[in-house]
């Protein structure tokens, strides 16, 4: 798989939502209240005649994020996924992530950083010793070049005095 595109995301998610309500045991009534669309919009999503909206897909990734579904097709952080998307290129310590145990390569670490590359989607990001995400891109020179500069910048050194922990 190359980038994904928004409208590939879009897609994958439409076609799985019938499934995501299931695995939350999750009436039709109660998926549409819970997402704020109208059960005859869900319903016209569960069969294919319609796609989500990009606003939906994004709620369902965030409220769904620990769907075994959408971590099948997605990825071990489908809202990482939306927000790499949406910010194209993001920096600074995120979002504690898990560390990257199933559905990421690790492609190469140094220090208290790794590159991981994600199975599914081939996005890339940065994490450091506390699983914390610094940068995500679908950009291999991007995420290279900050990569580097984390490296000679000696950022993992100062984040951790500002947290007390050296």
């Amino acid at each position: 798989m190359g980038i994904l595109t928004q409208e590939e995301l879009i897609s994958i998610v439409s076609k799985k939502l019938r499934l995501i309500r299931s695995e939350y045991n999750f009436s039709q009534d109660k998926m549409a209240e819970v997402l704020g669309i109208s059960k005859k919009t869900l319903i016209q999503i569960e069969k294919e005649r319609n796609e989500a909206s990009w606003t939906l897909v994004i709620a369902v990734c965030g409220l769904f994020r620990e769907s075994e579904i959408l971590k099948m097709v997605l990825g071990e952080e489908p809202i990482e996924l939306v927000e790499t998307l949406v910010f194209k290129s993001m920096s600074t310590p995120k979002n504690l992530t898990g560390g990257g145990k199933v559905f990421w390569k690790d492609i190469k670490a140094q220090g208290r950083f790794k590159v991981q590359k994600n199975i599914i989607s081939s996005h890339y990001r940065i994490i450091d010793g506390n699983n914390r995400r610094w940068y995500s891109s679908f950009d291999k020179e991007y995420i290279s070049e900050k990569f580097e500069e984390l490296l000679e910048g000696g950022k993992d050194n100062e984040e951790e005095t500002e947290q007390g922990i050296l």
